[in-house]
């Protein structure tokens, strides 16, 4: 399990987390949702100490990541994998050199890694593709290989940042399908996404980011049937209510 407990983060003047707590209960995906610049990527970032909380911890397993060294923090990150939004595929590589790299630095033999390269590639359908570069794929087939690539560690959780952004949504359904494919594996996922379809169709649980804390959590039946009219806007997608003055009459002369 991960446990976010009451996490602050500041940039200069702009606090963007103020007392986050969550959990995230194994073997489910959790969907954190939230409108953009909330805080979402932020927060998966403090997961894996690629940023710093103000205050406040964050406990994978039970341990505290904020205590470990440099040692633990490696072995933390074996153990979660990381889906950037954009991919963060290197370019001058192929795909099968972009999942193989993670795998030759912890030290497995050539064996192990085509195996794991090539598992990882069928759940993701993209066999045949090992000696493509990144230029030639698809921003779907990019993705999919990001996934490929934190599958093959194994891990025992996964973090994937707003996975569906800039999808079409035959392509957006397909990294759906996988992210539970992925659980069915047993791997425990925590989604940030302002893609209330995706949030919906992949979420056990949904937990709603607001104003630097989560404002409520439940099943998407659960969120679906709010009365708080905070969440209940953001995932209707209800723009916020404008006032418009009325026009002023100039008299004729």
């Amino acid at each position: 399990m991960i446990v976010l407990d009451n996490l602050t983060k500041s940039f200069g003047s702009s606090s963007i987390l103020k007392g986050l707590s969550l959990e995230v209960p194994d073997g489910q995906n959790t969907v954190i949702i939230g409108p953009s610049g909330s805080g979402k990527s932020v927060t998966l970032k403090l997961i894996v100490r690629l940023l710093e909380p103000d205050a406040g911890c964050v406990k994978v397993d039970g341990h505290d990541v904020g205590e470990m060294d440099r040692d633990e923090l490696a072995t933390l990150r074996g153990r979660v994998g990381y889906v950037f939004q954009f991919a963060a595929l290197f370019d001058s590589m192929t795909v099968a050199q972009n999942i193989r790299l993670g795998l030759v630095r912890r030290g497995y033999d050539e064996s192990a890694i085509r195996e794991r390269v090539e598992e990882s590639l069928e759940v993701v359908e993209l066999l045949g593709s090992e000696d493509k570069l990144p230029a030639e794929l698809s921003g779907g087939m990019r993705k999919r290989v990001g996934i490929a690539r934190a599958i093959a560690l194994k891990p025992r959780y996964i973090l994937y940042d707003e996975p569906t952004t800039g999808l079409d949504p035959v392509t957006a359904a397909v990294m759906d399908q996988l992210m539970m494919r992925t659980r069915d594996l047993g791997v425990t996922g925590l989604v940030v996404t302002h893609d209330m379809r995706s949030a919906f169709s992949v979420g056990d649980r949904l937990a709603m980011l607001h104003e630097g804390s989560i404002r409520q959590v439940g099943s998407a039946r659960e969120m679906q049937a709010s009365h708080d009219p905070v969440v209940r806007q953001f995932i209707e997608g209800r723009p916020e209510r404008v006032v418009l003055e009325p026009p002023v009459r100039r008299s004729a002369g």
